[in-house]
């Protein structure tokens, strides 16, 4: 009976050690590690062969008789909107119209450098396309039109800050800005809802159609004030990167040769983020840290 006694607790020991090594590695901290679930399901991009299609009657025939499940695509595609997609003296058109419209992003469906990083955006200034992603899963994507030649839009590191459903514009107080979140706000730069007449024609400002604007409004964080000049806490990290031919033709036509002429990598937009990740997880952690004394003193 001894023996039989024995046996039994060092099976219940073998296994108490096999389960504790499997925690361990899964616990580098001595903490159970936290696996992040995004908000909204993962966008998966498409496949399909593009044509461009010139004749300006044929481009008013095309859009008023497409389905309407197809013309938010081909506004993606040409970066622009329904207000102007007839005006362009030509179009893309993608062989494959049974997609969804964030289907046709240049923005890959995940990058896992960003698996820890809780919400970052993305504005390629020569693709003019953006992409949100929750913990390394792209979330959000569409289309932009940036800054113009003349007041191009700055590239580099930024953070949301604060937002306003409707406001005016710093260059001309006659223009109405819906859905309007800063990202510099000594120099009045946002993202926001306007025209996009399918190139970069802005201020320096990231301009939006009005689905994707209100989206971003409702997904990123503002700032969070000390007081009227200190920032306790950045809102959501927002990196710009690369350049646009303004001399040159619009870099999207290049997908009629190669339809993944604009695709970005992981390891792409791994390097735009990399220099910044260590200042990224600690404003992380202290809206983090902020949220929960919030939560502990109500």
């Amino acid at each position: 009976m001894l023996r039989i006694t024995n046996i039994f607790l060092l099976t219940i020991l073998f296994s108490s050690c096999i389960n504790t090594t499997k925690n361990d590695a899964d616990n580098k901290t001595g903490t159970t590690t936290i696996r992040h679930t995004p908000s909204r399901p993962a966008i998966a991009p498409t496949n399909t062969g593009y044509r461009l299609l010139t004749a300006k009657d044929s481009i008013k025939h095309i859009t008023k008789y497409l389905p309407d499940n197809a013309l938010p695509i081909i506004l993606a595609i040409n970066r622009t909107d329904s207000a102007h997609i007839s005006e362009l003296k030509s179009i893309l058109i993608p062989d494959k119209l049974s997609a969804n419209a964030n289907q046709y992003s240049p923005f890959p469906a995940k990058v896992s450098y960003l698996k820890d990083v809780r919400k970052i955006i993305f504005f390629s200034y020569p693709a003019q396309y953006f992409g949100a992603y929750e913990y390394g899963q792209l979330v959000y994507t569409g289309q932009t039109n940036m800054g113009r030649e003349k007041d191009p839009t700055p590239t580099g590191l930024f953070y949301t800050n604060w937002k306003a459903e409707e406001t005016h514009s710093t260059f001309n107080d006659e223009w109405e800005l819906k859905w309007n979140f800063n990202i510099e706000n000594k120099e009045g730069i946002g993202f926001h809802q306007y025209a996009l007449p399918g190139y970069p024609a802005s201020h320096s400002c990231l301009r939006l159609t009005s689905n994707d604007a209100q989206d971003l409004y409702n997904w990123a964080d503002e700032w969070i004030l000390k007081n009227k000049n200190d920032i306790a806490v950045p809102g959501t990290p927002v990196i710009i990167f690369g350049s646009y031919p303004f001399s040159g033709p619009k870099p999207w036509l290049q997908l009629v040769n190669n339809p993944h002429a604009l695709d970005m990598t992981e390891s792409e937009l791994q390097n735009e983020v990399q220099p910044h990740m260590d200042e990224l997880l600690k404003a992380q952690q202290k809206r983090s840290d902020k949220a929960g004394k919030q939560a502990n003193a109500s």
